[in-house]
């Protein structure tokens, strides 16, 4: 009797805390590829006012098996060494955009969900910081950017010249990918090698909806996740929220309020 009551007892506050903090670190050693250790990841979760040990971290990268990219021990094989496809860098971190679709940046991101991961890719307009595409799959394929990105192409009036900025995942490299592009006469931009701030707005984006969304629900379901970033992108980032770099407005605020003074 006493070995059942244990296997129905609520979890204790501590054992909440550890599944969080397992679930914050993985989540945060997927989004930098696999290039932070526990002293980076420590620093990434304090950035964001998550109190943490630089030890903890470690405890928990070794338990699951985590090393990072500058560590001796990991492994690269020879796929890594391989890199096909690599657009020029375009932007060298000039992020500003004199008009809309001039300029777009686009990644993926990783969440953790129901003991699997999700993988979102995002296309943002630099001019407004608008996302203007994006997909949400369990599997991370060059359909999932195609898809993110077919939705873009839908919903913006787009011209040759257009400037789309990405890091050299494999994804973003693939034949088809980029046939997709040059057929709709865009430009493929990528960062350097191993450069994440390269794609700073991206990644500053996916840093928010982690913190504003993804931490705070901690959800359970797939379909719980899919609903809540829906209402995150479509609704509360995109028309709601205030973003610094436009002078605190919304990015379909920021859009109309151009539009109208042009």
């Amino acid at each position: 009797s006493v070995y059942y009551r244990l296997l129905t007892r609520p979890k204790s506050q501590r054992a909440l805390r550890r599944e969080f903090m397992e679930q914050l670190v993985t989540d945060t050693y997927a989004t930098f590829k696999a290039r932070y250790g526990a002293p980076r990841i420590a620093k990434e979760l304090r950035a964001l006012e998550i109190p943490c040990s630089t030890n903890h971290i470690a405890d928990i990268l070794r338990q699951q098996g985590l090393k990072a990219r500058n560590g001796k021990a990991f492994n690269y094989g020879s796929h890594a060494l391989t890199m096909h496809n690599v657009a020029d860098n375009l932007l060298w971190r000039d992020f500003r955009a004199k008009k809309p679709n001039e300029k777009w940046t686009t990644d993926i991101t990783y969440i953790w969900v129901e003991d699997q991961w999700l993988y979102l890719a995002t296309v943002m307009d630099l001019y407004s910081r608008q996302i203007v595409g994006w997909s949400l799959d369990s599997s991370m394929t060059e359909q999932l950017v195609t898809a993110a990105l077919r939705m873009a192409f839908q919903r913006r009036d787009i011209e040759p010249g257009l400037i789309i900025h990405s890091d050299r995942g494999v994804q973003y490299r693939s034949q088809k990918y980029i046939d997709f592009m040059k057929r709709n006469g865009v430009k493929p931009s990528m960062s350097r090698k191993g450069n994440c701030w390269d794609n700073a707005p991206m990644e500053s984006f996916f840093s928010r909806l982690k913190v504003e969304l993804i931490y705070a629900e901690q959800y359970t379901s797939i379909e719980a996740a899919k609903s809540g970033i829906f209402e995150y992108i479509e609704i509360f980032y995109n028309r709601l929220r205030r973003h610094s770099a436009i002078g605190y407005v919304s990015p379909v605020e920021f859009e109309k309020m151009t539009a109208t003074a042009a």
